[in-house]
């Protein structure tokens, strides 16, 4: 499939693909993730791509309508000069209802866009939006590429819908010429799930070895925030899911706030726990030691990662919908050379095995734990080479090269 002959052929007529990018949340809103900087660089390459998005954050902070109308953006997210066009349809804003209405207007903006667009390649994330785009795309003989970064119908709100979402989730991977996965992990669970073998392929999630550079120096934000030179930082980024296990190391940071009052926890995100988090510090005053800072502009994580000696990543390690993935904020910790604590996730360890920078433990509890045993064994610095060692070849102007060699094959297959 990625044959030599196909790359040269497609060089030689110096063709763009026309790439429409469905998925199920927001494009604009939601930390970057693989889509966004592949997407903004095969924009740089030549390539035109497209975005169907979906306001997922409309309960929290969406505007207060009954019915959104469709809106039309231009985003550059990540890199200059990167326009796409972020098209998000209108939704009826009731719970449950507002599924029901995109089956009617996610459909017809799909057709426009194979009308208008005349997509060479459709890439699905999620369940919904790739079903619809993936039906209309078989009619109008439009290659599918479905992307799978996670257990995609474990994230749905409601668990009553989680089992058709579960069944419209492996129509996805059946029907699709060509899944990918961002890790092991999930390429075996997109078999499980009735991807076949032979259409499934791996490309691991990249880093911006510029950005991500481990001589930046994180002074600012250490400054900003009030933390001292001699302050030991863990540091967490990312969505706060009440499964992300932060709670339970604030809790037990609170138990040896006293003998250790030098250790402090960076959150940088919004999320579900925020407010959990909030009430946390206040209980158990803790407001010298966790530090809230909330979403912060992408541009600026580099910043933070460098205020920090420790990462974390103490999610439940029973959590189902983090058996087998593997967040990209893993490998831009390490790209900075940061030593990881993380729980004993499945596909963590599948990807970074051991004596790689990342330092498992059972449970989110014990995350401080070893965070202070690294700091007394005086460890940090070795483990953070390590780390450093291991995603350097992670670059993602590589990544994205593979990537379009990948779609490549499949639009002229």
């Amino acid at each position: 499939m990625q044959g030599r002959t196909l790359e040269e052929d497609f060089r030689k007529k110096e063709e763009v693909m026309k790439i429409l990018i469905v998925q199920d949340t927001d494009w604009i809103r939601r930390n970057p993730i693989q889509h966004n900087h592949l997407a903004e660089r095969m924009v740089l390459r030549g390539h035109e791509v497209r975005v169907i998005d979906y306001e997922i954050l409309w309960r929290a902070e969406g505007k207060r309508e009954l019915f959104s109308k469709r809106q039309v953006f231009q985003v550059s997210r990540i890199l200059k000069d990167a326009n796409h066009i972020v098209i998000r349809p209108g939704i009826l804003k009731i719970p449950v209802l507002d599924y029901v209405s995109m089956f009617f207007t996610y459909k017809k903006e799909i057709k426009r866009q194979i009308q208008e667009f005349q997509p060479d390649i459709i890439l699905g994330d999620g369940i919904l939006t790739p079903y619809l785009a993936f039906k209309l795309a078989r009619g109008n003989k439009i290659k599918t590429v479905y992307y799978c970064i996670d257990r995609d119908y474990k994230l749905i709100p409601f668990k009553f819908i989680q089992p058709v979402g579960k069944i419209l989730e492996s129509k996805n991977m059946k029907t699709a010429n060509l899944v990918l996965s961002i890790n092991e992990g999930l390429r075996e669970y997109t078999i499980r799930m009735g991807a076949n073998p032979d259409k499934t392929y791996v490309i691991r999630a990249g880093i911006d070895t510029q950005s991500f550079d481990p001589r930046i120096d994180g002074k600012v934000a250490r400054e900003k925030y009030g933390i001292k030179d001699d302050d030991i930082v863990l540091f967490f980024m990312g969505w706060l899911y009440h499964f992300s296990g932060l709670k339970e190391v604030a809790i037990e940071l609170s138990k040896i706030k006293e003998k250790n009052p030098n250790i402090k926890l960076l959150i940088v995100g919004d999320g579900d726990a925020f407010d959990d988090l909030q009430k946390i510090r206040e209980r158990y005053h803790l407001d010298n030691q966790v530090i809230l800072t909330g979403k912060q502009p992408y541009d600026k994580i580099p910043e933070f990662i460098a205020s920090a000696d420790i990462c974390l990543l103490p999610a439940y390690p029973t959590e189902k919908t983090m058996q087998d993935i593997v967040p990209i904020k893993m490998y831009e910790y390490m790209a900075m050379r940061k030593p990881v604590i993380a729980t004993k996730l499945p596909g963590i360890m599948k990807e970074f095995g051991d004596d790689n920078g990342v330092i498992y433990v059972s449970k989110s509890e014990d995350a401080l734990k070893k965070a202070v045993e690294l700091i007394e064994t005086e460890s940090i610095e070795k483990e953070g080479r390590k780390a450093r060692k291991f995603v350097e070849n992670n670059d993602w102007e590589k990544i994205t090269e593979e990537f379009e060699r990948v779609l490549e094959s499949v639009f002229r297959k």
